[in-house]
């Protein structure tokens, strides 16, 4: 065996017993002759001592070790010199006074060391496997592995089917743009990678599976950030004859036993509630950070017959005139107000509307347009204080929400607002069916085509009151981040050929798109919905990271690059050759002098 124990296992009770160990050579020192050396593996560290008295050949061998050498030693296990403890390490009683080395791999000069803080992640990614080592990144696939074995067991106990689908599936419209797959044996005809097994588990439901689920790899070609990638994982769930409530008790059962195996902590359930229109009014987001305060205040009653025309306008016209305070960051800084200001136009206001409350004055442009009953109503409506700062937006309802949800959220960074542990999970709920395209000069699904209305919003869809009209979907959000969403489907092929109109797909498209779920609809398709959880923003949210490229293996980078493989690549011409594929002039790879 290349060991007997790792190197966490060894404690007081294994003084002198033989032991083989393997693993990495952590760090090296050289005390007068006498080497020590922190040899780590997966589990843990171990002091391995080196003394040229007691094997001077093992010594000599010893003094030739640098990082992140693979070594194997074999030696006994001693209590290490009476004050030389180390209580911050596991197995900080003892060490290991090796008979025998064998020095199994040795490293080259390191790309960096892994005890340093290292900023170029660039580097950090063309070096993904040596990156790995790291005790953080190797805590974070140890923590992903827990909620992972977590939710397969919880749903196992629920009922649930483990049930994989097609990777190579059919290109269509559903929100984000697809990754395509040419067929060989097929010239000119495409698959596209899934963004998301959403046909195919209602096909399931019509298969009579009645509860699935799977831990899915989903592919989306879109632009990236912290919390995205081109390639992620979601758990996804599907069950027949539910309501709304049900995947609620589901999804917080599931959560609550993924964070005890994660993180040992018990989660409060049922989770709070709030509707589309109220999380949206009171925190400016679809998905509130609710762990501070500063809510949007409306203020039209306010200001129903101001004299400062931009609020008169927006009131006039159907909009809204809110407002947030800022308590205490009336001295916030001139690259701050900048910063504040260049959010809000950002995010569609025309410019940024605020009064600072300094030395009993109220200093803002603006104040002179307020008439003393409109100061006195801001006062009470708004708690003013000395020392706060009063944000202002005016314009339609989704713009003055959130332009003064995103301000909310920079002003709460600024201010450190955010702080300690706690875990707020609530369901947003009643989302909009439809929501306008003004480029596109139509209606588009807020979630996807397959979202049932709620039943009492029906006569609204058939009147096309179509931006009244509600979803029966709903998000899991947690410490203002989605981390999951869903919704009851449509089951009946009226309805969802009714939905296919609203959204512009004329019935030939609906046939050649959509024609295989059409069609299984109408076999008795049973009332169905799920959820799709992000495992990768979930697991980053267990493990404190702010990128969810640091809870996967291998990710790729900002711009969609793995630049450990350097890929995506260039390919043989041949190979597209096969495909039927050319590539235009602009597109082909500079060719390499012979």
């Amino acid at each position: 065996m290349y060991r007997t124990h790792d190197c966490n296992s060894l404690r007081r009770n294994n003084i002198g017993e033989e032991v083989t160990l393997a693993g990495w050579v952590n760090v090296t020192r050289d005390h007068g002759g006498v080497i020590f050396i922190d040899l780590r593996d997966r589990e843990g560290l171990t002091q391995v001592v080196f003394r040229p008295e007691e094997n001077a050949a093992v010594a000599k061998q010893a003094h030739t070790l640098r990082s992140e050498d693979v070594v194997q030693v074999r030696g006994r296990v001693a209590a290490r010199v009476p004050g030389t403890e180390n209580s911050k390490l596991a197995t900080g009683d003892i060490e290991v006074v090796p008979s025998e080395l064998t020095i199994l791999n040795r490293a080259d000069d390191l790309p960096f060391q892994l005890d340093a803080e290292i900023h170029n992640e660039d580097l950090r990614l063309t070096y993904r496997y040596f990156d790995l080592r790291r005790p953080q990144l190797s805590r974070n696939l140890r923590l992903r592995h827990r909620a992972a074995k977590a939710t397969r067991d919880y749903l196992d106990s629920q009922g649930f089917l483990e049930i994989e689908t097609p990777i190579l599936s059919k290109s269509t419209p559903e929100g984000a743009r697809d990754f395509l797959v040419p067929s060989r044996l097929m010239p000119g005809k495409f698959y596209a990678l899934p963004q998301a097994p959403q046909q195919y588990k209602q096909l399931l439901m019509v298969g009579g599976v009645e509860k699935y689920f799977q831990i899915a790899k989903c592919f989306r070609d879109e632009d990236l950030r912290a919390d995205r990638q081109p390639e992620f994982t979601q758990i996804d769930i599907e069950a027949s004859f539910v309501r709304p409530e049900n995947i609620f008790a589901l999804t917080e059962g599931m959560l609550a036993a993924i964070f005890k195996a994660a993180r040992n902590v018990d989660i409060k359930t049922p989770f709070e509630r709030l509707s589309y229109r109220e999380a949206v009014g009171r925190f400016g987001s679809d998905k509130p950070d609710r762990r501070f305060g500063m809510e949007l205040v409306d203020l039209g009653d306010v200001f129903e017959g101001t004299g400062l025309k931009v609020f008169q306008k927006a009131l006039t016209t159907g909009g809204v005139a809110k407002a947030i305070n800022a308590k205490n960051f009336a001295s916030l800084t001139i690259g701050q107000s900048d910063e504040l200001a260049e959010i809000a136009k950002t995010f569609g206001a025309k410019g940024l509307a605020f009064i600072k409350v300094e030395g009993g004055e109220w200093k803002s442009p603006i104040v002179k347009f307020f008439s003393d009953p409109e100061k006195k109503a801001l006062q009470s409506k708004l708690k003013i204080e000395e020392g706060d700062l009063i944000l202002f937006a005016a314009d339609k309802w989704e713009i003055a929400c959130e332009v003064l949800g995103r301000l909310r959220l920079r002003v709460a960074e600024m201010q450190n607002l955010i702080l300690g542990q706690d875990l707020d999970f609530l369901w947003v709920t009643d989302f909009p069916l439809l929501q306008w395209s003004g480029e596109e000069n139509k209606w588009n699904a807020m979630h996807h085509p397959f979202t049932r209305p709620k039943a009492e919003d029906l006569p609204l869809l058939e009147e096309k009151k179509f931006s009244e009209v509600r979803a029966e979907a709903y998000d899991v959000v947690l410490n203002g981040v989605e981390i999951g969403g869903g919704s009851i489907r449509i089951h009946e092929p009226q309805l969802q050929d009714k939905m296919f109109e609203v959204l512009g797909i004329n019935a030939e498209d609906r046939r050649l798109l959509f024609g295989h779920l059409l069609r299984a609809l109408r076999l008795g398709a049973p009332p169905h919905g799920g959820i799709a959880l992000g495992l990768d923003r979930l697991v980053m949210l267990i493990c404190g990271e702010q990128s969810i490229r640091d809870v996967m293996a291998f990710p790729k980078n900002n711009r969609g690059i793995d630049l450990m493989s350097q890929s995506p690549a260039d390919v043989d011409p041949r190979q597209l050759r096969d495909l039927g594929i050319a590539l235009t002039k602009k597109d082909q790879p500079a060719q390499t002098p012979s």
